[in-house]
């Protein structure tokens, strides 16, 4: 790495976004590591990594979920900053070629199979299916036009506009939280609203309040407040509740410094060094302010319609009493290894941490002394838990559940993405190439000690596991790190659960043409 110094003016960048001058040094040095590769040891399967819960334990999870949730120990958190601009990428992408929207360039390139073509075509078909439908059309009136008549008119560049853009939806840009997604008879919901919905029935149960936390981006933080401020009424009269929602930005201290193709700090044109978001990883600060019991992490476009919802909740409710159960059991050995350690003590410990848990225990284990072995398992055990939900491999792209092996040989459970891979390694890729399971992103996780005290979950991050990736800025290259990832690295060292759960789910809003899936249509 080449020798640099931070300027003064350097240092006053830093200090004005909160980012520590170490901090930043110890980045720049991780760009200088040879491979920031995960190392595969099998992928995680059925009665190997994933359990397939019983009938009986669904229903004893289910009455302990209940039990915990009418004390109000539940609550939901929901990264929700992501723009919607992927889920119009391809008529962003026509909409930036204009001549391609005339009626016979726009039927002759899909008459070729050219992707945006067929895309646009295929959402003109469909246009009166989508819950912003209504929304559209109103936007389009307000300024004398009429939506049909554009159509008819073959103005499909106008229509883009008002859907896209400020001119009307602003639906390229806005974040995803914030679109409607599904249309009902007494009016259509935003996926935001449909993850305040959802959580009624698994959620409050009893306790009369569901607390909701959402990650906003800074600049649309207004929009979801007066969105909040409309639904709310509307819903805590339908279900008889009482809603606690709030909102938090993604830290600017948690951004990371780029640097340039020679692993030395980027400057902009003007001098000054530039930083970049540092991907979901970065919500574990929000997630540790949360100051949350048992927690539960979705995505925000991973929502159904109503008929489709008591199934999601009934295995959310399994995840949370699943997670109830083995917390129960993890905080009573640790109180008593804590207050009345004995040999017999640690070993039935030992074999629940090995058999339950499938926590990897060193080959040297068996020879140590009885204090070592208690303080290896107490550690093992005190430690955040969580409990994910992961489905049958449907070809999703997405990270997935494996048994990794740690540079000391150490295996244990995680949550990989296909970027974490060395896909130039054959067998590293076989390896990634059979796995059976997918991750939803549906976790429920457990915050807090023995004690009761809320775990700094920063001293469970494996630091090593980032990602670097190639950008530009102001036509120059350079090197992007993003960290751990939120259920990736930054989890790396909890206790983690693996439970199959069906597809049902798992319904993702990736794109627009998947607001067209059966889940997310009424009346199917």
């Amino acid at each position: 790495m080449r020798r640099f110094v931070f300027t003064e003016g350097d240092r006053r960048q830093m200090e004005a976004q909160g980012i520590d001058e170490a901090r930043a040094i110890r980045q720049i040095e991780i760009f200088n590591r040879a491979s920031f590769a995960v190392c595969l040891n099998r992928p995680c399967r059925i009665d190997d990594g994933v359990q397939n819960l019983l009938p009986d334990d669904m229903e004893r999870y289910v009455q302990l979920h209940r039990a915990a949730a009418q004390k109000g120990r539940f609550s939901k958190f929901v990264p929700a900053s992501g723009a919607a601009s992927r889920m119009f990428q391809s008529l962003l992408q026509i909409y930036h070629v204009p001549h391609f929207l005339e009626y016979h360039e726009l039927h002759q390139r899909a008459g070729r199979g050219v992707a945006i073509a067929c895309d646009f075509l295929r959402f003109l078909n469909d246009l009166h299916k989508f819950a912003f439908f209504e929304d559209l059309a109103r936007a389009i009136s307000r300024d004398g036009h009429w939506l049909g008549g554009l159509v008819e008119d073959c103005q499909y560049y106008t229509l883009l506009e008002y859907l896209l853009t400020s001119r009307g939806l602003n639906y390229g840009f806005v974040p995803k939280a914030l679109l409607k997604f599904h249309r009902y008879a007494m009016g259509s919901r935003t996926a935001f609203e449909e993850h305040l919905v959802e959580t009624v029935d698994y959620l409050s149960h009893g306790a009369g309040c569901s607390r909701v936390h959402f990650t906003v981006p800074p600049e649309h933080k207004d929009g979801f407040a007066r969105l909040w401020e409309t639904a709310r009424p509307v819903y805590e009269e339908r279900y008889g509740i009482e809603y606690s929602v709030s909102f938090s930005c993604q830290r600017t201290s948690t951004d990371t410094i780029a640097v340039d193709m020679d692993d030395y700090p980027f400057r902009d044109r003007s001098g000054s060094l530039h930083f970049r978001p540092g991907g979901h990883g970065a919500l574990l600060e929000n997630l540790n302010d949360l100051d949350g019991d048992l927690v539960y992490i979705k995505n925000i476009d991973n929502v159904v319609q109503d008929r489709f919802k008591p199934a999601v909740a009934f295995w959310k409710q399994v995840l949370g009493g699943c997670l109830v159960w083995l917390q129960d059991r993890i905080h009573g050995y640790l109180r008593s290894m804590d207050e009345r350690p004995s040999q017999t003590l640690t070993q039935d410990a030992a074999v629940f941490a090995r058999d339950r848990l499938l926590i990897h225990f060193p080959p040297a284990y068996e020879s140590w002394t009885v204090e070592r072995k208690r303080q290896f398992v107490f550690n093992k055990l005190n430690r955040p838990i969580r409990v994910c939900g992961v489905v049958r491999n449907a070809g999703e792209p997405g990270g997935a559940p494996f048994w990794v092996e740690g540079e000391d040989g150490d295996l244990s459970l995680q949550i990989v993405e296909q970027a974490q891979v060395n896909l130039n390694d054959s067998e590293q890729k076989d390896i990634w190439m059979s796995s059976t399971h997918f991750n939803p992103v549906d976790l429920v996780c457990a915050l807090k000690d023995y004690r009761g005290r809320p775990f700094n979950l920063r001293r469970f991050v494996d630091c090593n596991a980032v990602l670097i990736s190639k950008k530009s800025k102001e036509g120059r290259d350079l090197k992007a790190l993003e960290l751990p990832g939120l259920w990736n690295g930054s989890m790396a060292d909890w206790v983690t659960v693996f439970v199959e759960v069906p597809m049902i789910t798992f319904n993702p809003v990736k794109t627009v043409f998947d607001l067209l899936r059966p889940e997310h249509q009424e009346g199917f």
